[in-house]
């Protein structure tokens, strides 16, 4: 049995779909399990973490997203048999990084309580993600227009489905225990090509308006905590002008690249439209 956290989410889901076509069982957790949707062969369980014991009964290995990472957490499944862990962290993990930035801490963090579990890690380092791109669905279901900030940002954002191509061969193949891969799309793109490549999937031309970041609040950044705007506007500074990371680790570990930014739009073309 594996256990999957944030199944509804964009790569718990793809994980959850993944692992049930190649014939394993999959508890899929869920705060919501009436809402989740989930394919009828996986064990819905709702995600109550104040009551670990009962969700890793039968399971030896477990993927987990780092906002619901605990320690208690972490040793309920090492009480139940599970022996190996799979988490979703973040590139912002390297040499040099600001430890101190919010997005880091939250990983890191999670990253020492599996060390600490005693439990045998994996972590996936995904950089941006192309899913990011959802953020300007609703200007795009109302008009031609975009408005974001830094066009001319670079990233080179990978599809969900890679994310969960890897961690797929992470849980079902020997000797990935105590790795760290960093995943990445496989070319680098503008925040202003993105949105061009969602307006070719749809047979639209959009246009991306760039904003000023001092003007940049809850209505272009409405999931994220105020606290944390500043600190990732900065951050997104940082891209402009700056080659992205490109790995080739999506093909290395499943044989099949990573797809570009035009596959995910045009996979993703029913999102943005109204």
């Amino acid at each position: 049995m594996i256990v999957v956290t944030g199944a509804t989410g964009n790569v718990g889901r793809a994980l959850v779909d993944r692992l049930l076509a190649a014939g394993q069982p999959v508890r899929a957790l869920t705060r919501d399990p009436e809402r989740a949707e989930l394919p009828a062969r996986a064990e819905v369980v709702p995600f109550r973490p104040e009551e670990p014991d009962a969700l890793f009964a039968g399971a030896t290995k477990f993927f987990l997203y780092a906002q619901a990472g605990t320690a208690p957490l972490l040793a309920a499944a090492r009480a139940q048999g599970v022996r190996h862990v799979v988490l979703l962290s973040s590139g912002i993990i390297q040499e040099g990084a600001d430890e101190t930035h919010p997005i880091h801490v939250m990983h890191a963090t999670a990253e020492r309580q599996i060390r600490d579990s005693g439990l045998a890690g994996t972590f996936l380092r995904p950089n941006a993600f192309a899913t990011n791109a959802l953020q300007w669905a609703p200007q795009i279901r109302a008009g031609d227009t975009v408005r974001g900030v830094f066009a001319d940002g670079l990233s080179a954002p990978i599809h969900e489905d890679d994310i969960a191509a890897v961690a797929e061969r992470v849980l079902l193949d020997d000797g990935h225990e105590g790795a760290a891969y960093r995943l990445t799309g496989p070319a680098a793109t503008s925040n202003a090509d993105q949105v061009a490549a969602i307006g070719a999937a749809l047979g639209r031309k959009l246009t991306f308006v760039e904003t000023d970041p001092a003007d940049a609040g809850p209505e272009l950044f409405p999931h994220v905590p105020p606290q944390m705007l500043e600190r990732l506007l900065r951050t997104f500074a940082e891209t402009v002008g700056t080659p992205p990371e490109i790995t080739g680790t999506v093909e290395q570990l499943t044989g099949a690249p990573a797809r570009p930014f035009d596959r995910w739009a045009r996979d993703h073309a029913g999102d943005f439209r109204a």
